[in-house]
């Protein structure tokens, strides 16, 4: 009888014991892509200030917790923003500082604001020629399209 009761209570112990234990943590980021929308082909040109700018900017929690890439996004957005809503920066400077944890503290980001003007068709004819370069391979076996010379 002692027996049968001490190989009960170790079989308890021994299922109690194995019970999984699993830490739950959400590091995944991710974007939507549609592939069912078409792409279009359009040029445009840069209207780019004569001045560098520079911004300092303190991410907060939630835009830290998404990580590096969206940091520096969020900084250049805000220093768009704060420098005449342009639409891009050009030649684009970052210096990131961390805590003393490896989390970002703030960010300085410095180039030329730019805006997009002159937006315009390529044509016909070069879309033409884009389509034929896509298909040529070189003698390396790489596509000529790199080499394909745009404007006249």
């Amino acid at each position: 009888m002692k027996k049968l009761v001490i190989l009960s209570v170790l079989s308890t112990m021994i299922v109690a014991g194995c019970t999984p234990v699993t830490k739950l943590t959400n590091t995944a980021t991710h974007k939507r892509v549609n592939v069912l929308e078409p792409v279009v082909a359009v040029f445009a040109d840069l209207d780019v200030a004569p001045a560098k700018i520079s911004f300092f900017y303190i991410p907060s929690k939630t835009v830290v917790n998404a990580g590096t890439d969206n940091v520096i996004d969020s900084a250049v957005h805000e220093a768009l923003l704060a420098n005449g809503n342009a639409d891009v920066l050009v030649g684009l400077e970052k210096q990131i500082k961390y805590t003393p944890e490896g989390q970002i503290e703030s960010i300085t980001v410095t180039g030329y604001p730019a805006k997009y003007v002159n937006f315009r068709s390529p044509g016909d004819d070069y879309l033409r020629e884009v389509s034929k370069a896509s298909e040529v391979k070189g003698k390396d076996g790489n596509s000529l399209l790199g080499k394909l010379k745009i404007g006249k």
